[in-house]
Formats: structure tokens, sequence, C-alpha cells
């Protein structure tokens, strides 16, 4: 654990995690100063379990939409009595590598304009399934100065609060949008080559994948309905993507199949698009899988998209997408 002087504090979310909560918890010991968790509405007695493992527990109101993002506002806010130089968030279905924030400080310590820094997220079992190994694959983005970070980053706690901390009516992209204020305030991110966390999707079925993608599709469309405008284009190019390839194709092709049935091979654009993009993945079998879902994940996010400017036409807020 760091001196004072560079104090970590971990906030924690979960919902029902249970054995991965517990891991996550054990996972942090020596590592952080003090841990708080904030439950969402758990119901397999994830409060009780944090309690006994020594964190502060945060219950949130139940009366209020649960999102990721105001748990972790809630989190920052029982720190800020007492506020830490740094605070790692990290999600209840993950657990931290070792070395993780030791490898998080010294780069804050070498980089001082550095606001968030966050490592390589692996999922536990990729071998579970293509969803699963698709997950993992996600995780490894490049290193060096980066845009976003995803759900666990270590935070210089001046920054995140000095921005305001989360937007806390986002149900995804919560954590991008974050990023966004901060790089705007003249914080950087860095995504280091360091191990961070072990991440435990448990995806096992298609509807899953299916579910994850329409949230990421709206997340992109929220995301680009807030800082869509220059100069960041914030998601604009993710949100026309997937209407094209996946609201716009089918739509032209079933229109066009009215005047003549030859239009249908129009989804033949589809596999060609795969193909186009496993060769620039390297080839491969997990190139292939990659690509092939790449371009089929384009109908559920446009699913998303659609979902959410459907819900500013009529005045409803969409609640949260889950997954497992």
């Amino acid at each position: 654990m760091a001196g004072d002087g560079q104090a970590v504090d971990a906030v924690v979310i979960g919902r029902n995690e249970g054995a991965r909560l517990a891991g996550c918890l054990a996972s942090l010991a020596g590592q952080v100063r003090r841990v708080v968790y904030v439950d969402s509405g758990s119901s397999d007695g994830s409060v009780a379990l944090a309690q006994a493992a020594g964190a502060s527990v945060v219950a949130l109101d139940m009366g209020q939409p649960f999102t990721a993002a105001r748990a972790r506002n809630a989190g920052l806010a029982v720190l800020a009595a007492d506020p830490p130089a740094f605070v790692q968030f990290v999600d209840g279905d993950c657990a931290v590598a070792p070395d993780w924030t030791r490898a998080a400080l010294a780069h804050m310590a070498a980089h001082p304009q550095t606001g968030v820094v966050c490592g390589r997220r692996r999922e536990r079992f990729p071998g579970a399934s293509v969803y699963n190994r698709l997950a993992d694959a996600e995780w490894n983005t490049p290193v060096g100065l980066a845009a976003a970070c995803g759900g666990d980053a270590l935070m210089r706690h001046q920054a995140v609060a000095g921005v305001g901390g989360y937007r806390p009516d986002l149900i995804a992209g919560e954590e991008p949008e974050l990023c966004l204020r901060l790089r705007r305030a003249g914080w950087q991110v860095w995504r280091i080559d360091a191990e961070m966390t072990l991440h435990d999707a448990a995806m096992t079925r298609f509807s899953q994948w299916w579910r994850r993608s329409r949230r990421a599709g709206h997340a992109f469309a929220e995301g680009a309905a807030l800082h869509g405008s220059a100069p960041e284009r914030h998601w604009v190019a993710e949100t026309r993507r997937a209407l094209v390839w996946g609201a716009g194709v089918p739509l032209v092709a079933l229109a066009g199949a009215a005047v003549h049935p030859a239009a249908l091979a129009l989804v033949l654009v589809w596999p060609l698009q795969a193909a186009r993009l496993a060769r620039r993945w390297g080839g491969g079998r997990a190139a292939w899988e990659r690509a092939a879902f790449t371009v089929l994940g384009k109908l559920p996010e446009s699913q998303g998209v659609l979902g959410y400017h459907l819900g500013r036409l009529t005045g409803r807020r969409r609640g949260l997408i889950e997954y497992k």
C-alpha cells in the first residue's frame, strides 16, 4: 500500500456478483488503503459479504434507476471526507492483478498530467465461449496515450473530482464520456503495458452477446448526442457505422426486393466486409471470428442506436441493458 501522500482507495461496484465479488475484494488487500463497495440492489448476500471483508458499504436507493456511473459517484462521495490521492475503480466481477497499483502509481509519478491510467484487462475464461474470447480481444487496446478507459482504472482523485465525477444518468459509455471531459480539462489518459484485472464476462449465450452489443449501440448514440460536435466528434463514426451496416443495408435490400428480388443480393456486402476486416487483422481463425461478429454486431448496435433516439422522441429514458 502506498504511503499517505500516495494513498489509494478503491471504489468497487456490483450487483449479485457473489464469489466474483469476494475475489475482487481479496485482490485489493495490501494494494489500497480502504475499500468502498457500492451495491445496486443485490439479493445474493453481497452486502454482508463486503461488510465481512472490511469494506465500507453503500446500498443505492432502489427508488432511483441504477447506473454504474451513479454507483461510482456514490463511492466518490464517501471518499470526499478524507480524499485519497488516487482512486482505483473496479467492477465487482474483476480481480485486480497483484502488482497493478504499484505499476500504475509509478506511471502517475513519471507523468504528472496523467489523470487516468489503465492496463490490460483480460477475460478469466476466454475459452468458455466465443463471446468471452471476443471480450478479451476488445480489452486489448493499444498501449500509450488513449482517448478513454473502461470500468477498471486508477484515477487521480483531484482530476475526477474536479470534473464532477461520472455523468450519473448514462446507462452505458460513462467511462469514455468522463475521459472526454478530463481531456478537455487538460488531463491525460494512458493505457500502460501492465496486467490490471481479470474480468469474468460469463457470456455463454448468443442472447447475452446480443444485449451487450445493443447496449454498445445505445452508448454510441447517446455519446454522439452529448459530444458529437467538433473537435472530438465523440462516437459519431461508431453511430454512423451501426446505422449504415445494421439498419441501412437490410432496409435497402428489402425495399429493393419489392422492385426486383435480385436486390436481396445486397446483403452479400456483409460477408465481403467481414472478409476485408479479417484480412486487415492478419487472417487466421481469431481474425475471422472477430470480423464475423463485428459485422453481425452492427444489427444489435443499430437496434441500440434507434432505441435511444426513439426514447428521446417519446420522452422515455431507457433502463439498464444488462447481459448477465
